[in-house]
């Protein structure tokens, strides 16, 4: 019995033995491969199906993610109003997401609704028509959005910032306008489908706790479809970053705010330096007891919030630094970001700042692992970056065993001003 008079032992986290559950494998009749992990306490499943869909492999601007958007909007047999109200009739959520490289379609429902819902995605994945009125509709409404984001400095702030770093001709710089919208056309959309969608390269990620015949299930309603391409190729998008470094932006002239983007390319997570400098990165700026916060906000009250972070692409990469300030102090915010910089390439980290790195990171990865999705979510991420669970162990004995030293040398490496491009938005 629990001994309430007895205060627990209270460990730091850096101790903690954490561990990657596996995740079962299996493949369909067609060869799509199936990761699974069977945990959790509540009936709740999650299917993800990820395609090499994203803005990589498109020709057009903005034709992936309106792809990928209107995969509910309508199909040889159903409207987009019966679609949606299938899945509300089984308290189901169905969403669909385009990023750089990939698109996914993501349901989350009870197991026991699994027979009602798998064929209508297949349906989806099979049959979708996309209607010319619903795609009107669609691009009416984003069009109304991109004119009211556009007045937003720190929406600006991140589209530029982008393009500076890559080039607007790579897909990561690359940004929507209302032309795009104007020319886009339902035959884009079909022809997209048909190649990344319809006859894609597919990977399917479920997490929950799974029925029993799970493997069945999904196998009866994808295992014959064609979705599992033997080779797709993957452009190449080479990266032309602008020769300027420094920008200043007039996006509203009667505002009072500035939004702040710094940043610099880094590698992806295939370089060893990269679980590293996480570790650099949350002492800079990558939590809310970071450096930057503590200087920035807390001390100089410039800002609300502060933070550092390595973008998450697969390809090539960028660290960032983000925050929105008052357009008095911008400058002297990036001031003081830049004397962070300079202390951290000019003296080492104490140990009891970065015992608390440790174990802040250490707590946030355990906290990462509570519950199938998260799990789920974590191999899913290695697996499209072509990892393996040992990137998990070696990024945690990083996290446990780094050293001052090693910090400061990655800080002389990475965090020099002259390799930073440095933009204003106001």
């Amino acid at each position: 019995m629990l001994n309430r008079k007895k205060s627990p032992d209270i460990l730091d986290a850096v101790q903690f033995d954490l561990q990657l559950k596996p995740a079962n494998h299996f493949s369909l009749d067609n060869g799509v491969p199936v990761y699974a992990i069977d945990a959790g306490a509540e009936e709740v499943v999650m299917l993800e199906f990820v395609f090499y869909a994203g803005n990589w492999y498109e020709q057009k601007n903005i034709v992936a993610g309106t792809t990928n958007f209107m995969l509910k909007n309508g199909t040889t047999t159903k409207r987009a109003f019966d679609i949606n109200e299938h899945f509300e009739l089984y308290g189901a959520y169905l969403n669909r997401s385009c990023y750089n490289e990939t698109a996914t379609l993501t349901l989350h429902t009870l197991g026991k609704h699994l027979p009602k819902l798998l064929p209508v995605i297949a349906e989806l994945l099979a049959e979708s028509i996309f209607p010319e009125e619903e795609l009107a509709t669609y691009k009416q409404n984003q069009k109304q959005r991109l004119e009211v984001n556009l007045k937003k400095c720190d929406f600006v702030a991140n589209r530029l910032i982008d393009e500076y770093l890559f080039g607007f001709d790579h897909p990561y710089g690359r940004y929507t306008s209302i032309e795009d919208y104007n020319s886009l056309q339902r035959e884009d959309l079909v022809e997209y489908y048909k190649k990344y969608y319809k006859e894609g390269k597919c990977l399917l990620f479920i997490a929950g706790k799974l029925p029993a015949d799970i493997a069945q299930q999904v196998n009866a309603a994808f295992g014959t479809l064609p979705l599992n391409r033997k080779e797709i190729v993957s452009p190449v998008h080479p990266v032309q970053a602008a020769a300027q470094k420094k920008y200043n932006i007039i996006n509203d002239a009667e505002g009072v705010q500035g939004a702040i983007r710094m940043a610099r390319p880094f590698p992806n997570r295939h370089d060893p330096d990269f679980p590293k400098v996480q570790v650099l990165n949350n002492i800079f700026g990558g939590f809310f007891g970071s450096r930057l916060m503590s200087n920035i906000r807390e001390d100089k009250g410039y800002t609300y919030g502060i933070y550092s972070y390595l973008q998450n692409h697969i390809h090539n990469s960028a660290w960032m630094i983000s925050t929105e300030a008052g357009r008095d102090v911008c400058a002297a915010t990036i001031e003081e970001v830049y004397k962070e910089m300079q202390i951290l390439r000019e003296q080492r980290v104490s140990e009891e700042e970065l015992h608390l790195v440790k174990n802040y990171m250490v707590g946030s990865i355990l906290g990462e692992l509570d519950g199938p999705f998260q799990i789920i979510a974590r191999w899913k991420n290695y697996i499209l970056n072509g990892l393996t669970d040992a990137f998990f162990y070696n990024s945690l004995n990083t996290i446990k065993g780094i050293t001052a030293e090693e910090l400061q040398s990655l800080a002389v490496k990475y965090l020099n001003p002259d390799d930073f491009y440095e933009l204003v938005v106001v």
